[in-house]
Order: structure tokens, then C-alpha cells, then sequence
């Protein structure tokens, strides 16, 4: 035929007629040949194999016989589909991000074949508009391998996605909470992710904002200051806008400090005090310890408790008092003070009352001693109360015992404190020492005087402004004698309702004795008066 169609790699027999010039049939025996292509032809039987290029071959086919020649067309259609190619492969994007795939169809010999692909997702990464071939990708970032798939009819083909991380939206620091001791070193790491979770490249800038310590701000590495605590969200790594935190905890160091307080203390003879030890690190912080304790350099002896006794010897002991946990120890001085001497009072040692203005009862009592006002020169009340010694009003004999008084005042109040009272005397036990009360000092319930076994010992108690007692009694033991104690008042002293006191109350201004209140010593005022109510009795020691 002319032409003559077949599919590629298909056979088209093709025949030859010749004739003369007036149109009759000469026989002929042809030979055949291919002069454009399109296939092949066998020489002497016409037949005609297409190659596999599709197209049309103009006068292709030639049938020869001697110097005539005729030629006929071929046309090759493409054959079968054969194959599917998807483009682009591989296709990239970011996530979420879209990329558009084409699908051709071609025969076995390569030619285009029309094609209207279904579209599907295999692999995963994302997915597809079926008849669309717009691949949106999902948050994952990877390589899907031939995960784009384009169908037509039973042929199918494929294409890989490559997702890319998305834009940094997240940088997370680790460790976090990040914990090392004060001078500690922790490096921190970085690592940035996109919106999906993708691990993108950063490359940080460190920096810390709320202290705790400092940090390389290319390195990540963290130095711990001195100080303990947790430092919130205090490491950041920053990436262009974003940032990321960890919270630093920064714990106690090694022991390396033991301080004791008080230090130093200034205990009095077999007094007690209670010593406390406290542990630190080298940048201040406070260490939790169990601390041995003992005396290194006599002066006493300490309990388990850190609880010191001082001995009988006055004196500075140096560091002393030692408070040790592992290879650590801590030391205190303590000062046992020189006991007071006694305090001579003269003539004025015969006086259960001696006052500057007057002195008055207002009920009944009795002084088993000598009365004397000076320079005042008066008396209430007696009788009806009694005065078993001897009354000096405004005498030689009262003007020496107001001098002598007011000499042992002068010497009472020269002498240093030993231990300075911050409580009500109630509940407590005194050894021989000089205590002293800046200013008030109160007395409810019992105070124990233990003169140690010493008959001779001094007890000096001082109140800057003023002495009350309410149900006071003073209990003398191991050989504590009332005279010698000495209760030095600064102002006024108010003995309450049935107190039982002893020792010599020396006062600047007055001395009030309520109800029932008793005296084994001696109310001496220099400025001022004394008074007793109803009850009382003050005996010499």
C-alpha cells in the first residue's frame, strides 16, 4: 500500500506492479529496498519491518526493476505503553511544602504515549492530588524513595520526594536542668528544629541571664559561680531570632570552712554554753554537717551537743573549743572570767535598810537590823513595824553608811561584765561571774545560785535601769552565802508579792517590797526611799 501504517516493529508486505507508457501490465521481479529510514524490507520479498520510531517516512519503501523505480510512504505508530516516567525525580521541597510531578507514557521503543495518570502517595512523605499530581509534604523530613506513583491502566511509575527542613522554629538545650557543685564546669549542647521537629543545622551563640555563672559563648561550656541555687532558664542559645534556655542548678561544694558562734564566748566559772557549727563551702554556702566536738586547749570540758562547761580556772583559752567534720575543723576562744572579789559595805554592813530620802511601812513588818536615812531624815510606819536594831536619821552614824554605800556602788559598778543576761532569770542557773542586763531585768520563779563548793564565791548581777520579781525565789547551793551577792540596780528595784529574795539589793534611787516579799540581805538606796508593804521581813545575811 501507499502509505502503509503499521505499529512500531510491525510488518507491512508491500507489492509492486509495472507498466508502459500506454498503463499495460509489464511483469516484473523487483528488487526492494529502504531509501528514508522507518524500518527495514527484505530485498526480494517486499516485507517490511518498522523500526521502533514512530513518524512518517516519505517514500521510504522503493521497488526496483532495472532503471525504474516506484517508492511508497510509511507511517509507524507508536506502539503499546510501555513505561510511565515521573518528573522531577527526585523532587525537593521543605515540609509542607508543594512540588507539582508530571507524568509521561511512552512504548517500548520510546515514543510518547498520551497518557491521564492516576496519582498516588506509596512511600509516605507527604500527599497527592490524585488527578492533580500536587504533592504537598508532610512535617517529617527524609528521603521517600519512589514514593510519588503515576498509573495508567497496569503501567505505573515512580518518583522520589526529598523533604527538607522547614525554617528554625525551636532550639532545645540540653541538659536541662543542668546540676554541678559551685565552680563546676557542664557543657551544654543545642540542637535547633523546625516546626515538624526536623533537626536543622544552627550553630548557637551562648549566653547567660539570669547568673549562676558564666559561659563560652561559642563553646556551650558553663562554669559554676559560688553561689548555690537553681537559676531558672539562665543558659540560652540563641540561632538569628530564636532561642533556646536550661535551668541551672548549682549545689553545694566540698566542705571547706567550719565557723562557731559565739566566738569568742565569755563563760563564767562552771557555767554552761552552747556552741553551734556551721559549714560552708568556698563560696559561702552552707554545708550540712555532723561536727565532733572537743577542748583542745583546757578551760572546760563539751558534750556531743557542742554544750561547754567551763572549769574552775579563769582565763583566755585560745581556740579551745573545736568543732571538726572530716578533714575540716572550726575553733573558739572562750573567756572564763576572774571571779569578782567581794565588795566590802563598811558600816553599812548593819543595815537591813538605808535609804537617801525616807523609808516607810505601810503594814506590818520586820527588819532584823539597823535603819538609816540620810540625807533624808524621816521614817513612816515604824511602828507599827518593827526595827530590832538601831535607827540613824540623818546622823554621823547614817552620813558614814550612805559614804561607805555609795563607795561599794562605785566599786560594783567598775567591774566588767562577764555574761550578758538576754532573759528573764527564772529557770536559770548562775555561777560566780559579773552578769549584766543592759537595761530592765526581770526575775519570775527561781534562780539557782551554785557557788561551785566555794563559800567565798561572788555573785554580782547588774540591771541598767531596773530589778522586778514576781514569785522570785533565790536558791543558794554548794556553799553560796546571800552576802555575798550583790544585785546592782541602776534605777529602782520592785520585789513582787511573796518573792524570797537574798543578797544585798544596792540601788541608786528606791527599793519597793510588795506584800509577803522577804529579804535575806540588805535594801540599800542610795537617792531614794524604801518601802515595805504588809509582811515583810528583811533579816541580814
Amino acid at each position: 500500500p501507499n502509505p502503509g501504517t503499521m505499529a512500531i516493529s510491525g510488518t507491512q508486505l508491500f507489492t509492486a506492479v509495472g507498466t508502459d507508457i500506454g498503463g499495460n501490465v509489464v511483469p516484473i521481479t523487483p528488487v526492494w529496498s529502504v531509501v528514508a529510514s522507518g524500518g527495514s524490507i527484505g530485498a526480494g520479498s517486499g516485507l517490511f519491518t518498522a523500526g521502533t520510531l514512530a513518524g512518517t517516512f516519505t517514500n521510504t519503501v522503493r521497488a526496483t526493476s532495472g532503471a525504474v523505480s516506484g517508492t511508497a510512504t510509511v507511517i509507524v505508530t507508536a506502539g503499546a505503553l510501555a513505561t510511565v516516567t515521573v518528573s522531577p525525580n527526585p523532587g525537593t521541597m521543605a515540609i509542607n511544602g508543594t512540588q507539582l510531578y508530571t507524568a509521561v507514557g511512552t512504548d517500548a521503543g520510546g515514543n510518547v504515549v498520551p497518557i491521564t495518570p492516576v496519582w498516588s502517595v506509596v512511600a509516605s512523605g507527604g500527599s497527592i492530588g490524585a488527578g492533580s499530581g500536587l504533592f504537598t509534604a508532610g512535617t517529617l523530613a527524609g528521603t521517600f524513595t519512589n514514593t510519588v506513583q503515576a498509573t495508567s491502566g497496569a503501567v505505573s511509575g515512580t518518583a522520589t520526594a526529598i523533604v527538607t527542613a522547614g525554617a528554625l522554629a525551636t532550639v532545645t538545650v540540653s541538659p536541662n536542668p543542668g546540676t554541678m557543685a559551685i565552680n563546676g564546669t557542664q557543657l551544654f549542647t543545642a540542637v535547633g528544629t523546625d516546626a515538624g521537629g526536623n533537626v536543622v543545622p544552627i550553630t548557637p551563640t551562648w549566653s547567660v541571664v539570669a547568673s549562676g555563672g558564666s559561659i563560652g559563648a561559642g563553646s556551650g561550656l558553663f562554669t559554676a559561680g559560688t553561689l548555690a541555687g537553681t537559676f531558672t532558664n539562665t543558659v540560652q542559645a540563641t540561632s538569628g531570632a530564636v532561642s533556646g534556655t536550661a535551668t541551672v542548678i548549682v549545689t553545694d561544694g566540698p566542705l571547706a570552712t567550719i565557723t562557731l558562734t559565739p566566738n569568742p564566748a565569755t563563760v563564767a566559772i562552771g557555767a554552761t554554753q552552747t556552741f553551734t557549727a556551721v559549714g560552708t563551702d568556698a563560696g559561702g554556702n552552707v554545708v550540712a554537717i555532723s561536727p565532733t566536738w572537743a577542748v583542745v586547749a583546757s578551760g572546760g570540758t563539751i558534750d556531743g551537743g557542742g554544750t561547754f562547761t567551763a572549769g574552775i580556772i579563769d582565763g583566755t583559752f585560745t581556740n579551745t573549743i573545736r568543732a571538726t567534720s572530716g578533714a575540716i575543723s572550726g575553733f573558739a576562744t572562750v573567756i572564763i572570767p576572774t571571779p569578782p572579789p567581794l565588795v566590802p559595805l563598811g558600816t553599812a554592813a548593819t543595815y537591813g535598810i538605808l535609804t537617801g530620802t525616807t523609808s516607810t511601812c505601810v503594814g506590818t513588818g520586820t527588819v532584823n537590823a539597823d535603819l538609816g536615812v540620810s540625807p533624808g531624815s524621816t521614817t513612816t510606819g515604824f511602828p507599827p513595824c518593827i526595827i530590832t536594831g538601831t535607827t540613824h536619821l540623818a546622823d554621823a552614824v547614817a552620813i558614814t553608811a550612805q559614804s561607805n554605800l555609795t563607795t561599794a556602788f562605785n566599786q560594783l559598778v567598775a567591774m566588767p561584765c562577764g555574761t550578758t543576761l538576754v532573759a528573764d532569770l527564772g529557770g536559770q542557773t548562775l555561777t560566780p561571774s559579773v552578769y549584766c542586763a543592759p537595761t530592765s531585768q526581770g526575775l519570775t520563779g527561781e534562780v539557782i545560785l551554785d557557788a561551785l563548793g566555794d563559800p567565798n564565791a561572788s555573785f554580782v548581777i547588774k540591771a541598767g535601769s531596773t530589778l522586778t520579781t514576781a514569785g522570785a525565789i533565790v536558791t543558794l547551793i554548794n556553799g553560796a552565802q546571800a552576802k555575798n551577792v550583790y544585785w546592782l540596780i541602776g534605777s529602782s528595784a520592785t520585789l513582787g508579792t511573796a518573792s524570797a529574795m537574798k543578797g544585798n539589793l544596792i540601788v541608786l534611787t528606791s527599793i519597793t517590797m510588795d506584800d509577803n516579799a522577804t529579804l535575806l540581805g540588805r535594801a540599800l538606796a542610795r537617792n531614794g526611799a524604801v518601802t515595805l508593804s504588809s509582811g515583810n521581813t528583811i533579816t541580814l545575811p
